[in-house]
């Protein structure tokens, strides 16, 4: 299960990523870093449009990746709030283990359970009775 907590790390690192993309745009315009890390002649000063345009484009790619993120993690949660019964031994999936029904109310809720029938049941059961007795 995943936390609101790591969601909301997640974003945060998502949004350094593209600071530092940022960053590094705009370093380059102002320091040359090819011409700096791979040597060679400088092409003129820096070209501060193109450090916008480029930027722009980062914080519209941000903004898509950031919706995308949140909707994903919407979507977890949602996930994460069914409860998980195996549909032959009705065992609840609660955490890494599947327990009965009476362990997971017991542990997760800290409800008491006891047993009992459903009218359905019931009436169910009193015609199969009535059927085997004739």
């Amino acid at each position: 299960m995943i936390s609101r907590k790591k969601i909301k790390w997640i974003l945060w690192f998502e949004t350094l990523g593209f600071l530092l993309l940022i960053l590094l745009s705009w370093l380059d315009e102002l320091v040359s870093l090819p011409q700096l890390i791979f040597g060679g002649d400088t092409h003129g000063g820096p070209n501060w449009h193109e450090a916008v345009l480029e930027s722009s484009a980062l914080v519209m790619v941000w903004c898509v990746v950031i919706l995308f993120t949140k909707r994903l993690m919407r979507r977890l949660f949602y996930l994460d709030d069914f409860l998980r019964v195996c549909a032959w031994c009705r065992k609840i999936g609660y955490g890494d283990e599947w327990t009965t029904v009476e362990d997971y109310f017991s542990r997760g809720f800290a409800i008491k359970t006891s047993h009992g029938i459903c009218p359905a049941c019931e009436a169910k059961s009193a015609e199969e009775g009535k059927r085997r007795a004739a």
